[in-house]
């Protein structure tokens, strides 16, 4: 490991965090990661990775771990509730334009390249069931935190605020894996809910449905009841036991600066949380990770409210673009008439 020694404490051990731990162990400083939680979740949902987090996880050095235990995605399709195929996703063009297709992992297979990383890497302390305590940002000794502690993140309220703070957006969400391939990809949009499915690893499927309300198993199954198979079958034979709900939440405002006094920064949904919609919450906490790991160690501690500067410059802006099209694509996907979003899907270049 190259670089000059310096000395981070990162808050949250999810994918930005444990990304960052290992960018920053590479540049050569101490790491320790503060957890919440006192063991990492291992449910099963997929992430999809762009080509251009590939290619941030290749110079963190985990590019390899990634393909050997991914799946390319390269067909889906939008349909109407009855079938009827509306588009085709981008993925072709996008596998054309970078030269590799976009892929998708299941988040247990991620996090545990990840955490093997920094355990060959070493010198790195996981600190389970510590939040951050309040005094955490000034104590001697350490150079750089980092909050990569997610949408509620402690550190982005003590640091800037709480005028960007997690609002509801009147939508629930429900994910699962289903224990079979269904062959059938992509998303269905009805008005005002939709339901997805990708491939993750063979023999699975990862699906995910939004709709305006539903509290309870058989009420998401009744609002799916009549959609074209294999949805219902997914719902009917995956177990609900299994299924993960959630209210959809994103950041607002967005964040005016990603780091604060020269030792501060955010990644990740502390940053720049968003709805799912366009699939990209992994790809950016990475592409965040690497760019700030990246700067401060061409940097080292000496330069860090540079190397802090030059991240803000090459994330926020991106970032936010994304946030921002992923709420939009919201709001177009879950259209309550849906005849016109229809006629207008079909007319989208694939």
């Amino acid at each position: 490991m190259g670089g000059s020694s310096g000395s981070a404490l990162v808050v949250g051990a999810g994918v930005g965090g444990l990304a960052t731990a290992i960018g920053l162990r590479r540049a050569g400083w101490e790491v320790t990661v503060l957890e919440r939680r006192t063991a990492l979740e291992r449910y099963g949902t997929a992430f999809g990775i762009h080509p251009t987090a590939q290619s941030a996880l290749d110079r963190l050095g985990l590019g390899d771990a990634l393909r050997a235990r991914a799946v390319p995605y390269r067909e889906g399709r939008i349909r109407r509730p009855d079938g009827t195929v509306l588009a085709a996703l981008p993925l072709e063009r996008i596998e054309r334009k970078a030269g590799r297709p976009e892929l998708l992992v299941s988040r247990p297979h991620l996090i545990d390249a990840l955490l093997a990383e920094l355990d060959r890497l070493g010198g790195t302390k996981i600190e389970y069931g510590r939040p951050l305590a309040a005094e955490a940002a000034v104590q001697p000794g350490v150079d750089l935190l980092v909050g990569a502690d997610g949408i509620n993140s402690a550190v982005r309220t003590a640091h800037f605020g709480s005028r960007s703070r997690p609002r509801h957006i009147g939508t629930v969400a429900w994910i699962g894996t289903a224990g079979f391939e269904t062959g059938v990809y992509g998303e269905t949009w009805g008005a005002g809910r939709f339901f997805g499915m990708t491939p993750v690893e063979p023999g699975r499927t990862n699906w995910y449905a939004t709709v305006p309300e539903a509290t309870t198993a058989d009420e998401l199954r009744d609002a799916f009841a009549g959609w074209h198979d294999p949805v219902p079958r997914v719902l009917a034979e995956t177990d609900p036991s299994t299924w993960i709900r959630y209210e959809m939440r994103h950041l607002y405002p967005a964040l005016p600066a990603f780091t604060a006094a020269g030792r501060v920064a955010l990644v990740g949904d502390a940053a720049h949380a968003m709805t799912p919609n366009l699939g990209q919450g992994a790809c950016t906490a990475l592409l965040d990770a690497e760019a700030l790991t990246r700067a401060v160690a061409e940097r080292g501690p000496a330069g860090l409210p540079g190397a802090l500067r030059a991240y803000g410059a090459e994330r926020r802006r991106s970032a936010q673009r994304v946030a921002f099209a992923s709420r939009n694509l919201h709001r177009f996907m879950s259209a309550r008439r849906p005849a016109l979003r229809d006629a207008l899907v079909r007319i989208l270049p694939g």
